[in-house]
């Protein structure tokens, strides 16, 4: 079955893969704000990592010995980063529009991509990143603080998985690394998850829910990018998930009625084209460092 699963994923083009692991994470992040009234944003990022975990430890069942100390201190930072991210983001989902948090929680990949090159012309997608996060204050819908906090705390968790994804890589083969680090999010958030949903939290329905939150924001898009990683340059994955503020904005308009005025376009449009540009850059033969 996995191999006819995988010539079947092979016969559709790589970057529909991918443009098909972002819709799928953002309208199941729409899906998720809207179950908030019923299931709590920490509760909802608990069952989304239980979900991700249980499902690649029957597919993948990764090999846990003969790892070293160094290793797991590698993958236990890599848990942390991943739980960081998802719980800051999902609070943000709860207080500012969904296109305006995953807009800010792009800087961090952007700060990733930017911090690695040697070019100054670089500074320029810096720039016109500020530009559009600045943008956003003067938008005239009042922003909640600690909504655009906590997209920020999401950025810097968002740049620290990338970060510690590849160390782990290193570490542990296949999705291993990931497995483990879906495990130690999960049992970090567990007592938050439960102190904030109760015994709701045992409730069929609320589980059923959080499996399918679990599978489009969590299992199915990595499975996609994961096989489309295989034959699509990097440069050209970097540039599609640069789409992600826009696909977000829009699962927000459809399942949310979650309109943005026109200025929070134009700053999400200066985000977009900032991450397309680093990326771009990131990805030509660096020049000697004085250029």
């Amino acid at each position: 079955m996995r191999q006819g699963g995988s010539v079947r994923a092979n016969r559709i083009p790589a970057v529909w893969l991918v443009v098909g692991g972002i819709v799928s994470v953002q309208f199941g992040a729409a899906i998720a704000k809207q179950l908030f009234p019923l299931v709590p944003p920490t509760a909802m990022v608990w069952l989304r990592l239980v979900t991700s975990a249980v499902v690649f430890l029957a597919v993948v069942r990764p090999r846990l010995r003969g790892h070293s100390r160094s290793d797991w201190g590698v993958a236990l930072a890599f848990g942390v980063a991943l739980m960081t991210m998802n719980w800051a983001i999902y609070q943000s989902f709860a207080r500012i529009p969904l296109g305006i948090a995953v807009t800010i929680e792009f800087l961090g990949p952007l700060g990733v991509a930017v911090a690695g090159s040697r070019r100054r012309r670089d500074l320029l997608w810096v720039a016109l990143a500020a530009a559009g996060v600045a943008l956003l204050g003067f938008s005239r819908t009042r922003l909640d603080p600690v909504g655009v906090a906590c997209a920020l705390l999401a950025a810097a968790g968002w740049a620290a998985y990338i970060l510690l994804s590849a160390r782990t890589g290193r570490r542990w083969p296949g999705v291993s690394g990931l497995v483990v680090a879906s495990l130690v999010g999960a049992l970090a958030l567990a007592t938050p998850a439960v102190v904030e949903a109760g015994a709701g939290l045992l409730s069929p329905r609320v589980l059923l829910l959080g499996l399918a939150v679990g599978l489009l924001s969590s299992v199915i898009p990595y499975s996609l990018e994961l096989t489309a990683l295989r034959t699509i340059p990097p440069r050209v994955f970097g540039i599609l998930m640069s789409l992600e503020p826009a696909v977000a904005a829009l699962a927000a308009l459809l399942l949310l009625r979650e309109l943005l005025s026109p200025l929070q376009w134009l700053a999400m449009a200066c985000v977009v084209v900032a991450s397309v540009g680093s990326t771009r850059s990131a990805a030509e033969p660096a020049g000697p460092a004085s250029v």
